[in-house]
């Protein structure tokens, strides 16, 4: 192999040097006739076959010279401009062929290299960046699944087994067969969040900004909960300033709507009341979503925004420990904050912070 590419690099610099070679004695044969031809004719010089034969000897060993210094400096302009960056580009591209996806390659300077190198280079890093995010994705995917579905799994065997009994009767049918779909429910739901919350967490996700009515969006993500607090019988208090603009990415912020909403009306018993507020003051929009529930301790608190963290474990059917940490990570991309109070036995309050138009 190392033959080989010495092989190629002499058949290289040879086929280099016969271009030049053509080059310059095609410029130095013209130039030096003409020069020749002018000088004889302005001083009336006699050009004896001896003078010529002399004269082509000096420019034919001129025109080796220089075809061989041109080619050594060329030799010398490909080493430092093309081959070095071509090299560091392949090493890289080997990197990510075996599975190291944190190659990247630095950029060089305007002047030791073509320009056009750093751009394939800026590419590449793109690329190695997003396939680096990708197989995050899937690794996670796989250790968050295979450990959070365990229970789950174990919930749908149990009632596939008991289902396969016989002589069951049809309310206890119904009852296990209600089981085996709420299971199921919650399969495809912590499913859905985990790869949502991978995606935010472990690629580059550039939001879709677009300027918007704050307020509406808040009544709309609300009005989806309707049947949930009619049903429980929760009380509804709102108070929505008007014409708040935010440029924001409004799919991702209805996220945080969403699941402070339904955590809302959750951890919210029947005969209790979630109050939604929306003020302003000179920078930011202020969304206030505060419910008479059983609230949580310090301690419980300070984990709420961690993956699959669920601190009122009697609850923990209705839910898979994801929904504030994907509310978290779509404010951090946002820019913006968000604090919880809570008290026990009291209720709780999550403020978010976004910067108006």
């Amino acid at each position: 192999m190392k033959q080989d590419s010495i092989v190629r690099r002499l058949i290289q610099g040879f086929s280099n040097y016969l271009t030049f070679f053509v080059i310059s004695a095609a410029l130095v044969t013209c130039t030096t006739m003409l020069f020749v031809s002018t000088m004889a004719n302005s001083m009336q010089i006699e050009l004896t076959d001896k003078n010529i034969s002399v004269a082509a000897k000096l420019t034919f060993a001129n025109v080796l010279f220089l075809s061989g210094v041109f080619t050594i400096i060329d030799a010398v302009r490909r080493k430092l401009t093309v081959e070095r960056a071509a090299k560091h580009i392949v090493e890289a591209t080997r990197k990510i062929v075996d599975g190291d996806f944190t190659a990247r390659i630095d950029s060089f300077s305007h002047f030791g290299v073509d320009e056009n190198f750093n751009n394939i280079i800026e590419s590449f890093n793109k690329m190695a960046e997003e396939l680096s995010g990708v197989e995050t994705l899937r690794t996670d995917f796989i250790a968050n699944v295979s450990h959070e579905m365990k229970t789950p799994l174990a919930v749908l065997q149990n009632y596939g087994t008991l289902l396969q009994d016989p002589f069951l009767s049809e309310e206890k049918r119904k009852e296990y067969a209600k089981g085996v779909a709420d299971g199921s429910r919650r399969l495809a739901d912590m499913m859905t969040n985990i790869l949502k919350l991978n995606r935010l967490e472990n690629q580059q996700i550039y939001p879709n900004t677009t300027e918007f009515d704050l307020g509406e969006q808040i009544c709309e993500c609300l009005l989806q909960y309707e049947n949930v607090w009619e049903k429980s019988k929760i009380e509804i208090d709102t108070h929505i300033g008007e014409n708040v603009k935010v440029k924001a990415d409004a799919e991702l912020l209805s996220h945080v709507w969403n699941n402070l909403f339904s955590n809302a009306f959750k951890f919210t018993q029947a005969g209790g009341m979630v109050k939604v507020t929306l003020t302003t003051t000179e920078h930011h929009a202020i969304v206030k979503v505060k419910d008479t529930g059983c609230g949580m301790s310090p301690e419980i608190g300070a984990h709420i925004f961690e993956k699959f963290y669920q601190g009122d474990t009697s609850h923990a059917t209705q839910g898979n420990g994801l929904g504030l940490t994907l509310v978290k990570r779509v404010i951090d991309i946002m820019h913006a904050e968000i604090s919880v109070e809570s008290t026990l036995g009291k209720g709780t309050t999550f403020t978010v912070k976004i910067r108006r138009v």
